[in-house]
């Protein structure tokens, strides 16, 4: 019991602060209206245009903090809350967004990787697991159940890789937005500590996901090696 409890429920309740603060954050700053008016759509054009990226198309998409920018069809997509809003929280999430298609301009080196995990991520959060767990059920017949297990740990440990790679990714397009804005003259200063605010509840929601992400497989790879010892002896 203390084994999950430290690689499960503690990361868990973690999680679920991350997304109450998050969600609180949003709540608040959905409700004040920047003093110039300006909409998350406009904040994101201009930022955009103002680094020679008018090529980047911005289009409108269902549902709550949805918001992502596609690298591959070059396309930023902002959810219905924050395209046609003209909250502090919508400004915020846009220009987060826009310092995503900056990273990509510019190749950032751990954006290129991250988009490139995303195959490998995709097969080995579904495909690690079953074969951890076929390879417990033949480790009592066979050592090669250990060696079916370990593969799956491995390939199911690319999720956790995903996870932090993620990290420098998001602090940094947080860091892109916020810097443009801080001179664009669009938001007055008590509005930036909003954005800012916004930005860092967001933050925190990427570190509880790798730290998730890390404790599952550090828990997978717990109960291998207690498997292993029980029948070594």
């Amino acid at each position: 019991m203390s084994t999950y409890l430290i690689y499960a429920i503690i990361p868990f309740l973690i999680g679920l602060f991350a997304q109450y603060k998050i969600q609180s954050a949003y709540k608040k700053y959905s409700s004040v209206r920047t003093q110039t008016g300006v909409t998350g759509y406009e904040a994101a054009r201009k930022m955009l245009d103002a680094h020679n990226l008018n090529h980047i198309n911005i289009e409108r998409v269902n549902g709550t903090l949805s918001d992502h920018y596609d690298p591959r069809k070059k396309i930023l997509r902002l959810s219905d809350g924050v395209y046609s809003s003209n909250s502090i929280a919508a400004v915020g999430v846009a220009c987060h967004e826009a310092g995503h298609a900056y990273q990509d301009a510019e190749s950032y080196g751990p954006l290129k990787l991250r988009s490139a995990m995303v195959p490998v991520v995709n097969i080995g959060s579904f495909l690690g697991p079953l074969l951890f767990i076929l390879g417990l059920v033949l480790s009592g017949m066979n050592d090669l159940g250990y060696r079916v297990a370990e593969i799956g740990l491995i390939i199911f440990s690319a999720t956790a890789v995903f996870a932090i790679v993620t990290l420098p990714v998001e602090f940094n397009a947080s860091e892109r937005g916020k810097s443009w804005l801080s001179g664009s003259g669009l938001l007055y200063q008590n509005e930036l500590e909003g954005v800012a605010e916004i930005l860092r509840s967001a933050a925190l929601t990427y570190v509880s996901a790798a730290i998730q992400a890390l404790s599952n497989v550090l828990y997978y790879a717990s109960i291998l090696n207690s498997r292993n010892n029980r029948n070594r002896r």
